[in-house]
Order: structure tokens, then C-alpha cells, then sequence
């Protein structure tokens, strides 16, 4: 028996001629601009022509004019080849497709198909489900498998907000940071858990992001073990006119001055290091808050190889096979029946799936 294992994330430029056709990708994608194409098209090349130039001046200028986040990706694919490959007497390989910069679906797809899998597993570098990337990443893949033909027994997991493993190597982390701001200030630290904002709009529309980053956050907080934790979500990445969720990372990091608090910033619903962890939050956030007066500033590392990350996901791999085709960590729907955009009521149906 033959498994491959197919791990979705975002992608980011390889070079600083990527980083336009990069932006242009995902603002054309009709789960981040919600326009009719024509109109998107517009928007996109005009969003990617403006920021591109600011991106490489600053953001991806920092980082060498390039993503770290394929290797990364590629480091945890390793990690998870490794520990899960012979459970169960199954052989597994790991593939990456990223949706918005190569590799794509459409060339994972290929490579998929050439290797043969009797199934398919395929498991979002997001722990916490959105339209905007799970559901996007699905379609993607989707559409790439009526193209090529590629007709196998495929599972999704859809989400792992409060995954055990997902929560240990996270608060494992924040507390090795904490512990470094305590006694480096003085003081106890305020954790903010920083994750990707999304539009307002987006979330009464369904989408459960929101209500699974709470959880993520509660779940972390919980599992530091520290006694009266002072935490609080925030969210990061705005672009736009729209009203996005809040409050900023920006207000947490005033507020935290106002309250002469250090902080120690979790991005909790990423997974491995990227241009927003590495220059949005190490290099911008740390200058606005020193800027503002607050004590310290601490980031905690993305779960990355974390080997209790890594254990998680090879369970999570494990125990879909003996689940729906679309489930959530613990196998069952996670969701409030509110979130209408749930994978496991939206995507099972077959409304947003290719080859239906």
C-alpha cells in the first residue's frame, strides 16, 4: 500500500522577478478578492504592480528577495516522511503544493500520479480552516486532478486548531520565551497571539477562522501550565480599505505600552517561518514597539519540526484513513453550526469541488 501525502501551503516568491507574478496569483484568486473576474483581474494586477515594489524594497528585500517558506515546507514534508513512513506496513511519501507560487498543484499532481499512490492524503499546512486558503488550496488541487486524470481514494484534513500536538510543541515554545522575557525585564509578559487578519466580511459570510484561532489561542494558553497567563488574540497582515477582524497587532502593542507590559508574540496559525514572521513581526513589529516604549519583545518560533508537531501530523494522517473523506482533527465536525463555511459541511456537499 502506497500513501502520498500532499501538504498544502501558501508558496512565496523564489527571486525578486517572482515576487510580482507571486502577488498577482493571490490576488487574483476569487477566495481573496471576491469580485467578478474581469473587475479581479484589474484589482490584482494593480495591487500586484504597486506592492510588489514595496515588497521588494522591505519585505522580501530582508530575506534576500526571497521565501524561506518552500525549504521549510520541504523540512516538515522530510520530518513527516521520516517518522510516519512503514506505520501500519504503509509507505508513504510526502509532496508540497503551494497555491499561489511553484510547486503548484498542478505540477504536485504529476509528480503524484508518477509515483503511483493507491491513496491520497492531503493535509493543510494551516492548522485553522479559511476560504481563503484551505478551501482555496482544495480547489486548486482539485481542478489539477480532472486535468491530469488523477483518480485516487483521497482524504482531506481539513483543520487542526486544538490538535494535541499542534498545542504541546506551540506552548512549549511560548514558554521558553516567557520564561527568557521574565527574567530578562523583570516583569511577567503579556503573550499576544498574532494571526493572519481576515476581512470582516469574509467571516460573516461563515467562515470559522476566527472562532478557531480563539481556540487555538485558549488551548495554548491553557497548556503553558503558567498561572494567571495574561494573553490576548490579535490580528496581523491588513491590506486593503475593508474593515478587518481585530483588534491589530498594532493596538495590542499600543495597549501593552499604555499597560508598561512586555510581550511575547506566538504567530499561531502559521506552521513554519515566512516573510511575516521573519520581517512583518521580528523586524516591524519589534521597531513599532520599541518605537512605543514597551519593555520587551519577544517572538516565539513557529512549531516548524517541532517533533511534537510532526507526531501530530503523522496521527492526523493515520487516523483519516479510517475517516470521512473530509475530517477535522478528531474526526468529527469541530465547527458551530453558525459557520456555514465549514470544510465538512461546505466541501463534503460537493458545491466547491472540481470534480464534481
Amino acid at each position: 500500500m502506497k500513501t502520498a501525502i500532499v501538504l498544502f501551503n501558501l508558496g512565496g516568491p523564489d527571486s525578486r522577478q517572482a515576487i510580482k507574478p507571486f502577488l498577482f496569483n493571490f490576488f487574483t484568486d476569487p477566495n481573496i478578492i471576491r469580485l467578478p473576474y474581469p473587475f479581479r483581474w484589474i484589482v490584482a494586477r494593480l495591487i500586484a504592480a504597486r506592492r510588489s515594489k514595496k515588497e521588494a524594497g522591505t519585505s522580501y528585500g530582508e530575506l534576500g528577495d526571497k521565501s524561506p517558506l518552500l525549504e521549510n515546507t520541504r523540512e516538515q514534508a522530510a520530518a513527516l516522511e521520516t517518522i510516519i513512513n512503514g506505520a501500519n506496513g504503509i509507505i508513504f511519501k510526502s509532496f508540497v503544493s503551494m497555491r499561489y507560487w511553484h510547486p503548484m498543484a498542478d505540477q504536485t499532481v504529476q509528480d503524484v500520479m508518477a509515483w503511483g499512490p493507491d491513496q491520497i492524503v492531503l493535509l493543510p499546512l494551516y492548522p485553522q480552516y479559511s476560504t481563503t486558503t484551505t478551501r482555496s488550496s482544495y480547489q486548486a488541487w482539485n481542478k489539477a486532478c480532472v486535468k491530469h486524470g488523477l483518480k485516487v481514494p483521497t482524504k482531506l484534513v481539513c483543520c487542526y486548531p486544538c490538535d494535541n500536538g499542534f498545542i504541546r510543541a506551540s506552548a512549549a515554545n511560548v514558554k521558553e520565551m516567557y520564561e527568557k522575557a521574565r527574567l530578562e525585564t523583570g516583569q511577567m509578559p503579556r503573550v499576544l497571539f498574532s494571526a493572519h487578519g481576515l476581512p470582516e466580511d469574509i467571516v460573516r459570510d461563515g467562515d470559522p477562522y476566527q472562532w478557531q484561532c480563539e481556540q487555538t489561542a485558549s488551548e495554548i494558553a491553557i497548556a503553558t501550565g503558567i498561572e494567571n497567563l495574561d494573553w490576548q488574540i490579535c490580528y496581523q497582515s491588513r491590506v486593503g480599505p475593508k474593515k478587518w477582524l481585530g483588534p491589530s497587532t498594532e493596538e495590542a502593542l499600543e495597549k501593552a505600552a499604555q499597560d508598561q507590559l512586555p510581550v511575547v508574540v506566538l504567530p499561531h496559525a502559521f506552521t513554519q517561518e515566512h516573510v511575516e514572521t521573519l520581517v512583518e513581526i521580528e523586524i516591524e513589529y519589534r521597531e513599532k514597539a520599541e518605537h512605543l516604549g514597551v519593555p520587551g519583545f519577544y517572538r516565539v518560533p513557529t512549531v516548524g519540526t517541532h517533533p511534537d508537531f510532526i507526531r501530530g501530523l503523522a496521527d492526523m494522517v493515520l487516523s483519516s484513513m479510517n475517516a470521512p473523506d473530509i475530517s477535522s482533527h478528531v474526526g468529527a465536525r469541530i465547527c458551530p453550526d453558525n459557520h456555514s463555511a465549514c470544510a465538512m459541511k461546505e466541501l463534503s456537499c460537493g458545491h466547491h469541488c472540481a470534480r464534481c
